[in-house]
């Protein structure tokens, strides 16, 4: 009877430390659990925390990136303002000239006009006989033909 008792003893000692290894292993599966969920949710945090950092970049880089485009834009109006501006003043000028131009010339032109009808014009006495002598070679031919 003792070494059956003894043979319980052992049966019970051996299924109490079944049962301690078992519930120690449950709780290590439990714990590596829960250590495998708090990093999962750090790395997810930190993938969030990294994400929401990059799209703060960016919306900052697009901010940046609009405010030169409107700079850009406009001092390109300004310039074009500019040109048009002066091309405006060339156009003018060119304008101011020609009709400096034309009041000059019609000026010459009343001038002459006016000195024109002043001077004494000369008398005409038929076409290669000024003063009814005979020039060149037309003159040799009316002599030939008489």
């Amino acid at each position: 009877m003792n070494i059956q008792l003894e043979k319980i003893k052992q049966m019970q000692e051996c299924e109490r430390r079944k049962r301690i290894a078992e519930k120690k292993h449950k709780e290590w599966v439990q714990k590596k659990r829960e250590e495998e969920r708090r990093e999962r949710e750090q790395k997810l945090s930190k993938e969030m925390a990294e994400k929401a950092t990059r799209e703060l970049e960016k919306m900052q880089l697009q901010e940046k990136a609009e405010v030169k485009y409107k700079e850009w834009l406009k001092k390109k109006r300004a310039e074009e303002a500019e040109k048009k501006k002066k091309e405006k003043e060339k156009e003018k000028e060119r304008e101011a000239e020609l009709q400096k131009k034309k009041e000059r010339s019609e000026k010459i032109f009343k001038e002459w006009l006016h000195n024109a009808r002043s001077k004494p014009r000369p008398v005409l006495n038929g076409y290669g006989f000024p003063h009814r002598t005979s020039t060149g070679l037309y003159s040799y031919y009316t002599l030939l033909l008489h």
